[in-house]
């Protein structure tokens, strides 16, 4: 790890021992050690730190530096190194670096611990907690146990460090800012401290305990110039792929996204667009060009992909593969909701800090009415109804273009009835059959055919009459969870 003497200067300025930093001289007790790395690690994840530390060679009381007489890293127990004693003792989620700096001719030695992730870190089967300068067994504490737990259930992915280390301004060189301020309508400042500022805020920085900078997985993913500049992100990258005919068989072209998403989004869109198939209409005295599917609908799709994606499954990353027919979308992990009421639900997303900045920075809809525009806009088009399929570890949300009525599945056009009627419902209205004859682009003598399908969606119990008693003639329905 880099700036070692900087990150213990700036320990040694902390005027009293903290829950997740730990001074010594030269106790090198391996028990001591190792309950100590269990409380600092969870100590860490319930103050919401990156790491915690135990330094060795600093005066407990002036924090001096007084020098350490042993080197963590020979240090053994029995026969064993240290370290490996350590980890056969500590749970599989504890991660931690031995290090020894040389400071003012003497030795210190530097336990970098890892805040506990999806659950706590034991040692020997019991886990630990700091309170106040001492090691607790977290089980004598409840309130601080459940505080830790929640924390826990809650750590995001936007949080941890995507890069650190970091000069401010080597961080900023890193991200596209600008558009930040370009977005947000904020004038952009001149004074490199004055944009950390707003960085910082945003958590697309934090400053570490060193002083130096972190890049968050939130601000790379987001800005990044080039997502090739962290690794461990650049295969979170959106692909485009554009296929001849309606099947994977013959590949016309490929586009890997290197941009952060907010930086690349709108050129995104644009290559999609250019990509999916137009036509020609006159409308009075204009000619116009009609898209095959709506754009709207493709904006909100791809957004939503983005912001619901599941970052914790590696090695994939959204897509967008285009047909001759239908552009299918996917995404890492599964929805949060029901899909049967992804068009009603609040909107809940495992990644909210990106979906909040997303949203204020107008790339997709508030308050979870992305969806209802894309139902609404393939209805005004008499599209066939976006489809949601979920598979172990993805989503995919296909959209179609223009099917005749009589050329959709059975499955499909009782899934648009469905849909429908979700639409209608929190309009306040509710799905008749000439509602839906409309939405299908059908005329008056197809009543009998959406009949049949108004009764087959009620006997698959998708939709309900709003009044049983009502005529025949006058029948409205709503969604069956209405």
């Amino acid at each position: 790890m880099e700036n070692l003497e900087r990150l213990v200067n700036e320990l040694r300025k902390i005027p009293n021992e903290i829950p997740w930093v730990e001074f010594k001289h030269n106790n090198y007790n391996p028990e001591m050690i190792g309950q100590d790395v269990s409380a600092l690690a969870n100590s860490a994840a319930l103050h919401e730190k990156s790491c915690a530390y135990m330094l060795w060679g600093i005066d407990d009381t002036t924090h001096e530096i007084a020098g350490t007489d042993y080197n963590l890293q020979t240090l053994k127990k029995g026969n064993q190194e240290l370290e490996n004693w350590l980890r056969s003792l500590l749970s599989q989620n504890a991660d931690f670096e031995f290090h020894s700096v040389p400071m003012n001719d003497k030795s210190v030695g530097i336990l970098i611990i890892y805040r506990a992730v999806n659950q706590t870190v034991t040692f020997a089967k019991t886990d630990y907690i700091r309170v106040g300068s001492y090691t607790k067994k977290l089980n004598e504490h409840p309130a601080l146990q459940a505080q830790l737990w929640d924390r826990l259930r809650n750590s995001k992915f936007e949080e941890r460090y995507a890069k650190q280390d970091l000069g401010l301004e080597a961080a900023l060189r890193l991200l596209d800012y600008s558009i930040y301020f370009d977005i947000a309508g904020i004038p952009q400042p001149s004074d490199i401290n004055c944009v950390g500022h707003y960085m910082l805020e945003e958590e697309i920085l934090v400053k570490q305990d060193n002083g130096l900078y972190a890049i968050t997985n939130l601000g790379a993913i987001l800005f990044a110039k080039r997502l090739s500049a962290f690794p461990r992100l650049s295969r979170k990258a959106i692909r485009v792929v554009q296929y001849r005919g309606n099947n994977r068989l013959e590949l016309l072209k490929e586009d890997i996204g290197g941009k952060g998403y907010v930086i690349g989004f709108e050129g995104l869109i644009k290559f999609i667009e250019a990509l999916i198939p137009t036509q020609e209409v006159i409308r009075g005295a204009l000619r116009e060009k009609i898209s095959a599917y709506p754009l709207v609908a493709i904006r909100e799709a791809v957004a939503n992909a983005l912001i619901h994606q599941d970052f914790s499954i590696t090695g994939t990353g959204p897509v967008v593969e285009i047909f001759e027919k239908r552009i299918e979308i996917t995404n890492p992990g599964t929805p949060l909701v029901d899909v049967r009421r992804i068009i009603d639900n609040p909107p809940k997303s495992r990644n909210e800090k990106l979906a909040a900045l997303m949203r204020r920075l107008r790339m997709c809809e508030e308050l979870g009415t992305g969806w209802d525009k894309i139902v609404i806009s393939a209805e005004l088009q008499q599209l066939p109804a976006p489809r949601i399929n979920l598979y172990e570890e993805s989503t995919r949300v296909t959209l179609f273009a223009e099917i005749p009525f009589s050329g959709i599945s059975p499955e499909e056009k009782l899934w648009a009835c469905y849909l429908h009627a979700c639409i209608k419902q929190v309009q306040g209205e509710q799905l008749t059959n000439r509602s839906l004859r409309e939405r299908f682009g059908l005329k008056d003598s197809a009543s009998s055919s959406i009949s049949r399908l108004i009764k087959e969606a009620v006997e698959e119990r998708l939709i309900k009459p709003l009044d049983p008693a009502t005529a025949p003639k006058h029948m409205k329905y709503t969604p069956i969870w209405a």
